[in-house]
């Protein structure tokens, strides 16, 4: 892929990249990631005729199965990084920024994390990084 596939347009991306080289670890980054904004894909459960607006409050995130059955919530660092990869989705051409907290905050225990698949500047976060994630944030409430 040229660099310019894996140039950082933004914070996360930087701490995505730093991450991936090494700069930072891995505990560091899961604490900067829950103070950074996401991409979430959502398909809405009607078709508005207007790309991206969503009419209902039942938008349903995108979430895939790989191939031994693990259930993956798909986030990308920026609306931009998710053009491609849901071009090949039917249904989520829209989607929200949140909090990287508030979306783990509503997960549920045993799901995985996607960010960027398919990129170079991406990662996979397994299902107990997402517990863990789970459990650090239990504890800052506890400490407010």
């Amino acid at each position: 892929m040229s660099e310019q596939t894996i140039e950082a347009k933004n914070e996360l991306e930087k701490k995505l990249l730093a991450a991936i080289s090494g700069e930072l670890d891995s505990d560091a980054f899961m604490q900067e990631l829950m103070t950074q904004q996401i991409f979430i894909p959502i398909k809405d459960d009607k078709e508005s005729g207007i790309k991206g607006l969503q009419l209902t409050t039942k938008a349903t995130p995108l979430v895939i199965e790989d191939e031994a059955g693990q259930t993956i919530l798909v986030l990308f660092t920026s609306p931009d990084r998710a053009k491609e990869f849901l071009v090949d989705v039917p249904g989520y051409s829209g989607g929200l920024l949140a909090d990287f907290a508030w979306i783990v905050e509503r997960m549920e225990p045993g799901f995985a994390i996607a960010v960027n698949p398919g990129l170079e500047l991406g990662m996979d976060i397994e299902p107990e990084n997402v517990t863990r994630m789970l459990e650090i944030l239990a504890a800052r409430a506890k400490k407010n």
